[in-house]
């Protein structure tokens, strides 16, 4: 073995995503302190500092995995796309760089489930110290020093407006900061975004510690399986360009790979349900039935409108032919326009029936069409999406093979809770009754989608079977808790397993309120306070 084979760390941290790119860099702030952080993906892709450069990346195998779900009757029998970040930063360098936080009560239902410190009042001082928020924010809720940098994104014009006045005709009033003190409300979204770039983690967390000695950063390093003697993990095994290499870790080794490899990685290492394992002809190390269950995903359905060229409010008339050519010119000069969008640069949080305590749905717009492949469609038009925000359906992701190099199995079960179906007619009804107020009539001339004919509750379901996908929020896999099916505590350790932790969306126990790129790196900076008091 070479030198970087046989190498001991002191921690190390598979994958270099939206949790582990955090850990990397507060983990080796110490210098007494090795630190391996290891990345299957590669250093960094051309479009990703882009903002409209998710566009690009959303079907590359470049930069994404490129997983699809297993065919189920939620999706109509279809397979559904499953984008995931094959970069350093993972999926923060290809995502839509939207900020929510949540609610508070996502928090609370953690803590309420027995999971000690991670309430709303324990997590947001989290949340402060992570951002540095460009913004008019109540300092009792947003941070200003912080790695990750925030910003208001720069978008305006009078297709906002309008959507904006056409929600509160129907009820639902703007709230300038839906991560400040309320969520509900129609808002312009927040961004990782500044000064037209994307603000991975890589950029963010990981580019500022690069430098240090205590520091090794490995891209296209797939870890195949952790080292495990007895129920203690000693550290892992990994390939980079066809090599195996070994890497033994003395403190502790953290998985953070993302909902759809975490469970992979610990299922290949001996560690999960002993059917699930003994059927594909891995051994059985440690049985943890809750490995690869309990996947939850925003399942998102696109509404369409037409919106007439002559009115030129949309990016298909507007970035048309010369109009692109202006697009990239105004980009270039001020940092404004198509490509420095967000995946969608307007939201709201809205509730599907009184009583409720806080929303418990989302609409958000992308001001034009897109095709299959996400270029602009010649029709002129808007995109609105909408879905439940603390979805019910739990699905799963397990292993099909032995071998580290084939994807897993993953099933959503889209709809099969009542709620999940009850919470998405009521936000695409309440979508419908934007898109017809006042404010919006002779702008918007046509539902092109779902189509007006589509009126029923079940006429709705079944066109979201057909139609729908996810807002690509994947989580829980390796839930948190102290339940039968719970993966790790609230320590974020392995139950069962010593040096062992998980961090990352996997370890939600439910869905969080919103995008879940800002919970996730939040996890990830709890997650390295944890280590670091128990290294103390």
């Amino acid at each position: 073995m070479s030198d970087t084979q046989s190498q001991t760390y002191d921690y190390i941290v598979v994958g270099a995503g939206s949790a582990g790119a955090v850990l990397a860099n507060r983990l080796s702030a110490d210098p007494k302190f090795k630190v391996l952080v290891l990345e299957a993906g590669r250093e960094s892709h051309r479009w990703s500092p882009i903002p409209i450069g998710f566009a690009k990346l959303i079907d590359n195998p470049e930069a994404n995995w490129l997983y699809s779900s297993e065919p189920d009757h939620g999706t109509g029998g279809r397979r559904i796309p499953i984008p995931r970040g094959k970069l350093l930063g993972g999926s923060s360098s290809i995502n839509g760089m939207v900020f929510v936080r949540g609610q508070s009560q996502d928090y609370d239902t953690w803590a309420q489930l027995g999971n000690r410190g991670w309430s709303y009042r324990e997590v947001l001082p989290i949340f402060r110290d992570m951002e540095s928020y460009q913004g008019e924010g109540d300092s009792e809720y947003r941070g200003r020093g912080g790695p990750l940098r925030v910003t208001e994104n720069n978008e305006t014009g009078r297709l906002y407006d309008l959507i904006i006045r056409a929600a509160k005709e129907v009820g639902i009033e703007y709230n300038r900061d839906y991560n400040g003190a309320v969520q509900d409300g129609v808002s312009m979204t927040q961004t990782t975004i500044r000064d037209g770039k994307r603000q991975s983690t890589a950029v963010c967390y990981l580019d500022p510690a690069r430098s240090r000695r205590n520091l090794t950063i490995q891209a296209n390093a797939h870890t195949e399986c952790l080292l495990l003697e007895g129920k203690r993990c000693v550290g892992v095994r990994y390939r980079v360009n066809g090599q195996v290499r070994e890497a033994r870790a003395g403190r502790e080794v953290i998985v953070s790979a993302g909902s759809i490899n975490s469970p992979q990685l610990l299922e290949l290492s001996g560690i999960g349900n002993p059917d699930v394992l003994q059927a594909v002809g891995i051994e059985v190390k440690h049985a943890l039935k809750g490995v690869g269950e309990n996947l939850r995903d925003h399942y998102s359905p696109r509404m369409k409108y037409a919106i007439p060229d002559h009115h030129f409010l949309t990016y298909n008339s507007r970035a048309r032919a010369l109009g692109m050519v202006w697009q990239a010119a105004k980009y270039g000069v001020a940092k404004k326009g198509l490509l420095q969008l967000p995946a969608s640069p307007i939201r709201a949080y809205v509730r599907t029936r009184p009583g409720l305590e806080a929303a418990d749905a989302a609409v958000s717009w992308i001001p034009f069409l897109s095709t299959a492949n996400f270029k602009l469609a010649k029709e002129s038009g808007i995109t609105v999406i909408t879905n439940i925000l603390r979805s019910e359906s739990t699905g799963s992701i397990h292993v099909t093979s032995n071998a580290a190099n084939k994807p897993p199995a993953v099933k959503f079960n889209f709809l099969s809770a009542q709620l999940d179906r009850d919470v998405t007619v009521g936000g695409m009804r309440i979508a419908r009754q934007i898109m017809n107020a006042p404010a919006l009539k002779g702008i918007v001339t046509d539902e092109m989608a779902p189509g007006i004919n589509v009126q029923s509750d079940d006429e709705l379901l079944d066109w979201v079977r057909h139609n729908a996908e996810t807002t690509y929020h994947p989580v829980g896999t390796c839930k948190m808790g102290h339940d039968p099916n719970a993966v790790v505590d609230d320590q974020l350790r392995v139950h069962g397993i010593e040096g062992l932790r998980v961090a990352d969306a996997s370890i939600m126990p439910t869905l969080t309120s919103g995008n879940t790129n800002a919970p996730t790196i939040m996890i990830g900076e709890k997650a390295s306070r944890m280590v670091l008091a128990a290294a103390a």
